[in-house]
């Protein structure tokens, strides 16, 4: 019978060295750091590095599909695109069956500069010190992570309703320790003792 999920203990709840998302974000200023040497020989930052991926990919795609594979909504998208398209890379053009789609497709250039591009996901395994499997079997636990959260935040859980998870719960647990240490009510507002009146000479 498997085990309940437990709770982190109040004491290390709010120890940033065991924060999962602290764990994550640092990794991915780790990742910057490794591939800004390797995108300046394409003349192109991160995001504009992954729009030109799933332009490989795929040539000849709407904004919105772009944006919704990567993650990002149209107004952080198109500046963007923009500048790829400032570069040379793609041109964008409004589609003939729908005005309001404007479509992205790959220029000469564009498609001139994968061949240089092919050779970064070597680099990046051989930094991270993984084996493929490895890298490929951490790469579906951190997708399974990201859609796990964002199932949860299309919920709209509130963090006060009844069905908290464990770590609303251990939070709450550490405000009431605290309280019985000071020998106050958890949420009560905090007051100023009063000052003794001066003695009368």
């Amino acid at each position: 019978m498997p085990n309940p999920k437990r709770a982190p203990k109040p004491a290390a709840a709010l120890r940033l060295g065991e924060f999962l998302c602290f764990a994550v974000y640092s990794a991915s200023h780790a990742f910057n750091r490794v591939y800004k040497p390797l995108l300046d020989e394409l003349g192109l930052t991160y995001p504009q590095y992954l729009a030109m991926v799933l332009l490989w990919e795929q040539d000849d795609q709407t904004v919105g599909s772009l944006g919704e594979k990567l993650f990002l909504e149209s107004s952080t998208l198109t500046p963007v695109l923009k500048r790829l398209e400032a570069l040379g890379h793609v041109k964008r053009t409004r589609d003939p069956d729908d005005e309001r789609q404007v479509r992205v497709r790959l220029t000469e250039r564009g498609r001139a500069i994968r061949k240089k591009a092919r050779e970064i996901p070597g680099c990046i395994l051989e930094a991270s010190g993984l084996d493929i499997n490895e890298l490929l079997r951490l790469q579906s636990e951190i997708v399974a992570l990201r859609s796990a959260l964002e199932r949860y935040h299309r919920s709209k859980r509130s963090p006060f309703s009844a069905d908290r998870g464990p770590l609303e719960v251990s939070h709450q647990l550490v405000a009431r320790g605290t309280a019985r240490r000071r020998g106050t009510t958890p949420g009560a507002p905090i007051t100023k003792p009063r000052q003794k009146a001066a003695a009368r000479h």
